[in-house]
């Protein structure tokens, strides 16, 4: 069971019953230069905005290439086939997505602390710690990609498949896209919370760790917000 980053030996950074010290690279923050895994998190970020400015372009180019395709007076294939998709529903999701970040920050904020678990009853939220915040955050994940699912076999059920044309292709293959983001996004948050119960001691290196996979989850969050409105909100 995970204790506070104080539970170790004051000389050779010792849990409690463990058998062999921590180094203190992980229980404390460098001194004199950043830290490296923040940082490295970021140009990989980084990276991940170009992948999806990318599907941001072909989707407006197969918009505008099919748009011009359309005979004078008649709707375009965009503006036929996005009536099909439930704005309604997306918006719920959406809604799921973006507080589960709200609800990820706050596990930050009580991982910064040295918080790793609740110190009131279940209910009282305020005295949440970093793993009950990212319990609830996976379990609204979870959420999103199941109503993602449920679409997807809605849509799928009405005869449009990835195959059907090039405009549930741009769909599927953006939206498909960023939902395999979110899961991984959940299989990391499964990963730190594992180490929450198998580590002796809350570390400076865990609250790293769930540092970053925040950076992550915002960075997905902001990405399907900008999805939603092109795909769903943005006149065809």
């Amino acid at each position: 069971m995970a204790t506070s980053p104080l539970a170790t030996s004051a000389v050779h950074g010792k849990p409690v019953g463990a058998v062999h010290p921590i180094a203190p690279s992980r229980l404390h923050a460098p001194k004199g230069r950043p830290d490296m895994v923040p940082l490295g998190t970021w140009i990989w970020l980084a990276s991940e905005l170009m992948f999806f400015a990318a599907l941001f372009a072909a989707y407006f180019m197969i918009r505008e290439f099919t748009g011009a395709q359309a005979l004078p007076g008649q709707p375009s294939l965009f503006q036929e086939h996005s009536g099909h998709l439930d704005k309604v529903f997306a918006g719920l999701n959406t809604l799921i997505l973006v507080l589960s970040s709200f609800a990820c920050q706050f596990g930050v904020m009580a991982a910064e602390h040295g918080k790793v678990k609740r110190s009131g009853g279940p209910l009282n939220m305020a005295k949440w710690g970093m793993r009950e915040w990212y319990i609830l955050t996976f379990i609204m994940g979870s959420v999103f990609i199941a109503g993602q699912l449920w679409e997807y076999a809605n849509l799928i059920s009405e005869g449009f498949l990835i195959s059907t044309n090039a405009y549930w292709s741009a769909f599927y293959l953006a939206t498909g896209f960023h939902g395999l983001h979110v899961f991984g996004g959940l299989v990391a948050f499964l990963f730190i919370l594992g180490r929450t119960y198998l580590a002796r001691t809350f570390t400076h290196e865990q609250a790293v760790s769930a540092m970053v996979i925040s950076y992550y989850w915002h960075f997905v969050d902001v990405v399907w917000i900008i999805l939603f409105a092109v795909i769903y909100l943005l006149p065809n």
